[in-house]
């Protein structure tokens, strides 16, 4: 199995990321972005550039779509549905879907719609990609870490492995993958629903002892949820969290904050709503999480 063709959907800043990294190891128009038509017609003829330097990105029409040997899910959870319908034509028997989504749940929407032989699982950390219009910029490429829970999905795995290094991406295999896509939430509950709720940054979260302890609790309040699931995430887990975020600058701002400032909905749902069903479901008390789902959703409806 051998990866010549990759269709990204959502042309976000992970989308464009890892357009623009993957197009220069693969042939001319061998890496597209599909689109509903609508979204088509209105940005087939716009100027991309990633750190100054100008992209030749080809732009897809869903109504053109054909199998390929990758589907990239880089959309906002809120588009998912949507994405998993205008993916359709892209999926043959062959072809292998990861998501750099957010959270533990789009892999449960892919698989599905579309099956787990070639699906992989993803947490994409540590980048720094912002997109303000056409332009991207960034730093640090960041990592993904990548796994599989069957058998099955080895030569899958082994085919982006082969990208991924030909590419210069950097990623690592987690033997347990669901840990690591519960540790992301875990950090995500915690700073960017807390920066969000407070209206801070990450410097913010810390200094601010009112926002600082709901975001611990917040946290415990997902530790307690995964255990219940039957996922070992630990104190442990939480401390080396801590330690990621003091280590972050902090005047920078995360996705949910940067979200509220331009009046876009948030990923309350992915985050809190995720802990919140979860918690019911298994008799665990949410009331952190719960008040920030709250607040978040009073926030949005003033947009």
């Amino acid at each position: 199995m051998e990866i010549k063709t990759v269709a990204i959907v959502g042309m976000g800043a992970l989308g464009m990321l890892y357009g623009e990294q993957l197009q220069k190891v693969l042939p001319a128009g061998a890496v597209r972005f599909v689109m509903d038509e609508e979204r088509f017609k209105l940005h087939k003829n716009d100027k991309y550039e990633v750190n100054g330097v100008e992209q030749s990105f080809t732009l897809q029409s869903v109504a053109q779509a054909e199998p390929v040997d990758l589907v990239i899910v880089a959309t906002k959870f809120s588009g998912l549905n949507e994405a998993l319908e205008e993916m359709q034509g892209l999926v043959g028997p062959q072809t292998i879907i990861f998501s750099v989504l957010n959270g533990i749940s789009s892999e449960e929407y892919i698989k599905e719609r579309y099956g787990d032989d070639n699906l992989l699982y993803c947490v994409a950390l540590g980048m720094d990609a912002v997109r303000e219009g056409t332009s991207l910029t960034y730093q640090h490429k960041g990592i993904l870490k990548l796994g599989m829970l069957a058998k099955k999905q080895r030569p899958a795995l082994a085919a982006v492995m082969a990208l991924l290094e030909k590419a210069g991406i950097q990623y690592v295999i987690e033997e347990d993958i669901l840990h690591a896509l519960w540790a992301k939430l875990l950090l995500n509950v915690g700073i960017n629903q807390t920066c969000m709720v407070y209206e801070t940054n990450y410097g913010g979260a810390f200094t601010n002892e009112e926002a600082r302890q709901d975001m611990f609790a917040a946290m415990h309040e997902v530790i307690t949820v995964a255990q219940r699931e039957g996922i070992k995430l630990t104190e442990a887990d939480f401390e080396g969290c801590v330690k990621v975020l003091r280590g972050l600058s902090p005047e920078g701002l995360p996705s949910m904050r940067q979200d509220a400032m331009a009046k876009r909905k948030s990923e309350v749902e992915l985050f809190a709503g995720t802990i919140i069903r979860l918690g019911a479901k298994h008799n665990v008390p949410t009331p952190v999480n719960q008040r920030y789902y709250d607040i978040i959703k009073a926030m949005e409806a003033k947009y």
